[in-house]
């Protein structure tokens, strides 16, 4: 027998942004070192670098990858696309468009385990 120890509201908010991480989160969670600009610079278009860095990051913070990168706070896209050089985060909106993009981002970050470490929770 299941037994349900989360509230409907502690559910929805469980491995999800709850408004925009901070500064100290966003320079901890969400920076590129060079082995990361590696892996986002091979992708080609702006959209796809933006989201793949999302992906790449937003695991780390979260613990689990996002059902839709897009959805992630403006800050996250705007202090992923300052590193990157892309100057519109906006172009985010395009990235998946093409289906599967996504899915096969996450295999990849999966597969070569980028930089996935404990999630926030329970980090000092």
């Amino acid at each position: 027998m299941a037994v349900e120890f989360l509230s409907d509201q502690q559910a929805a908010q469980y491995a999800a942004f709850n408004g925009a991480p901070s500064r100290a989160e966003l320079e901890r969670y969400f920076f590129l070192d060079d082995s990361d600009l590696e892996k986002v610079q091979a992708k080609r278009r702006a959209h796809n670098r933006l989201g793949f860095a999302v992906q790449l990051t937003s695991v780390r913070y979260l613990g689990r990858f996002m059902p839709d990168p897009r959805q992630v706070p403006a800050e996250v896209a705007e202090y992923l696309a300052e590193q990157l050089g892309i100057a519109d985060p906006s172009c985010l909106k395009e990235y998946g468009e093409r289906d599967g993009t996504a899915r096969a981002h996450a295999g990849e970050i999966q597969e070569a385990g980028a930089g996935v470490t404990s999630p926030r929770c329970g980090t000092s």
